[in-house]
């Protein structure tokens, strides 16, 4: 990702836009859009990200990755085993630093969305969801895990006690974990579709 300066550079610089005029564009100071491509400032958040993807017309997949040819195509979530990752020909991805500034993770990453048809707690059709498989508890959030023999995503804690707990939407309490519960992933980021239109 620490080609993100350069690349608002040349992207602004394709748009025909001054640093002046995209900041106007963005909502920020000209001072800003030069240290971002200059990359002083190497934190920028999401809304400030799809701003300028916006404001350079451009997806924000561009701005973020580049033209890259061989970026990965989201996997089909479905609601019974194998975990769309199992599959030897998935794509990893690298989950951008400046796109959810607040997660530190290491490791695996993979862009997923419901297939058709396939409903999920948590999710709608069309989201799409970066999930980093572990089998490891790490935080309270969402995760994607197989129960009863189907995938499902609930919002997973810990108690006092150690103790792991699933709630899912609706519910007013939460389940304890279950010799058929296995953890197969963490969600680490969701778009939804409304929310990224230009």
């Amino acid at each position: 990702m620490h080609q993100l300066g350069p690349r608002i550079k040349e992207l602004r610089e394709e748009a025909k836009l001054n640093k002046a005029a995209l900041a106007r564009r963005v909502g920020v100071s000209d001072v800003t859009i030069s240290y971002w491509e200059s990359g002083a400032i190497k934190q920028i958040g999401h809304e400030r990200l799809v701003a300028l993807a916006r404001a350079l017309e451009c997806p924000l997949s561009r701005l973020l990755e580049g033209d890259s040819s061989n970026r990965a195509a989201p996997l089909y979530l479905r609601r019974h085993p194998p975990a769309p990752w199992h599959d030897r020909h998935a794509g990893r991805i690298d989950l951008p630093f400046e796109l959810v500034p607040e997660l530190e993770w290491e490791g695996d990453c993979f862009l997923v969305t419901p297939a058709p048809d396939e409903p999920f707690d948590y999710l709608a059709p069309g989201d799409l969801v970066a999930v980093a498989p572990t089998e490891i508890f790490r935080r309270a959030g969402l995760y994607l895990i197989q129960q009863e023999g189907e995938h499902r995503v609930r919002h997973v804690t810990q108690a006092t006690d150690g103790a792991l707990r699933f709630a899912h939407p609706g519910a007013d309490t939460s389940s304890g974990y279950t010799t058929d519960t296995l953890l197969l992933g963490k969600l680490l980021a969701r778009w939804q579709p409304g929310l990224l239109q230009t």
